[in-house]
């Protein structure tokens, strides 16, 4: 077979078609820099360059799409890079009606990730690869503004909860369709609603999925690359393969279904087989190998992007992600200064 390039590498596995070699894909947050436009996508640039991964994700820091509401996003940095919320933007019931739609070319937060986004533009580093910016779904962003009231507003005060619901999915619908005027290829689609150990499948079916169903559908028509990030454990995953994606990425190392059994699930891609805490970060290369090449065996090496099931930790082993990277063909190039 002729080598392919890594957009037609990605679609092959999205439509469960022969591939040149399985497709890969590592991605991370860089708190050093994410808060700086220019910071973020020349990190993002870097690291794409040093590991030559079939997809680019853009990975911004995760209080950008809640700061214009009033989220204050801490300093402390978490291991897999993330900060959180020092101090939620409702704190009563009435603050939900704050929660009104947003000009994304102007509110904070989603300004300066637009701007990663035209900074990132076709930069001969990206080669190929399809671009697909962070969005996070409306109902883990209701989590994300109000904290541990959530539930209790859901079943006290449903009717505020799904005005602010609304402002928020007409907020990312008009995020991705900017986006994707700015040539990306689609959208990374993190959905951390759709865990039993986060929401009751009534407060999903209710409050969650219909808004990701909007979303989805209405950047359909644009998107080529949606990946459905099916994120936590015990997941509702009879109801995010019926989403409309091309691509769907979950922990299955630890949570199921296995990227075995994924497929008489979802009509697309599976993206998974690395288990980045045990595995990328706490084991061996070997270990890491070994992994890979299990993923590969499960699913015949069709309909497949190795991946981890979320971001890289903060300190993972560069031999690790390289080692992999080997394995399955793909491109490494030695970087100065660039490690996981």
């Amino acid at each position: 077979m002729k080598q392919m390039s890594r957009r037609e590498r990605v679609m092959a596995a999205v439509n469960r078609q022969p591939v040149d070699r399985v497709p890969y894909a590592v991605w991370r947050h860089f708190p050093s820099v994410d808060r700086s436009p220019a910071g973020l996508a020349q990190a993002t640039l870097r690291f794409h360059e040093r590991y030559g991964s079939d997809f680019l994700k853009i990975t911004p820091r995760g209080g950008y799409a809640v700061e214009a509401w009033g989220c204050v996003e801490a300093d402390a940095v978490l291991e897999d890079g993330h900060r959180a919320c020092a101090s939620c933007a409702v704190r009563s019931a009435e603050d939900w009606r704050k929660i009104r739609a947003l000009d994304p070319a102007s509110a904070p937060g989603y300004a300066e990730e637009l701007e990663t986004i035209i900074r990132l533009g076709f930069d001969r580093r990206i080669g190929d690869a399809p671009v697909v910016p962070t969005l996070f779904s409306p109902l883990s962003l209701a989590k994300k503004l109000s904290g541990d009231r959530l539930h209790a507003d859901l079943r006290e005060h449903p009717a505020l909860v799904t005005g602010a619901l609304e402002a928020i999915t007409e907020t990312l619908t008009a995020f991705a369709l900017r986006a994707l005027d700015e040539g990306v290829s689609g959208i990374f689609y993190s959905i951390q609603a759709a865990s039993r150990s986060a929401n009751s499948e009534e407060d999903y079916a209710r409050f969650g999925e219909p808004y990701d169903q909007q979303l989805l559908e209405a950047i359909r028509s644009k998107s080529t690359l949606t990946i459905i990030h099916c994120h936590g454990d015990r997941l509702m995953f009879d109801r995010l393969a019926r989403l409309p994606g091309h691509a769907w990425n979950w922990d299955d190392r630890a949570t199921p279904p296995s990227l075995a059994d994924a497929p008489a699930q979802v009509p697309g891609a599976d993206i998974g087989g690395l288990h980045q805490w045990r595995t990328l970060r706490d084991g061996t290369a070997e270990q890491a190998v070994e992994e890979a090449k299990d993923a590969v065996a499960q699913t015949a090496g069709t309909g497949l992007i190795v991946g981890p099931g979320c971001v890289l930790p903060m300190n993972t082993p560069d031999a690790n992600v390289a080692a992999v990277v080997q394995t399955l063909g793909g491109p490494l190039k030695k970087i100065p200064g660039v490690t996981t």
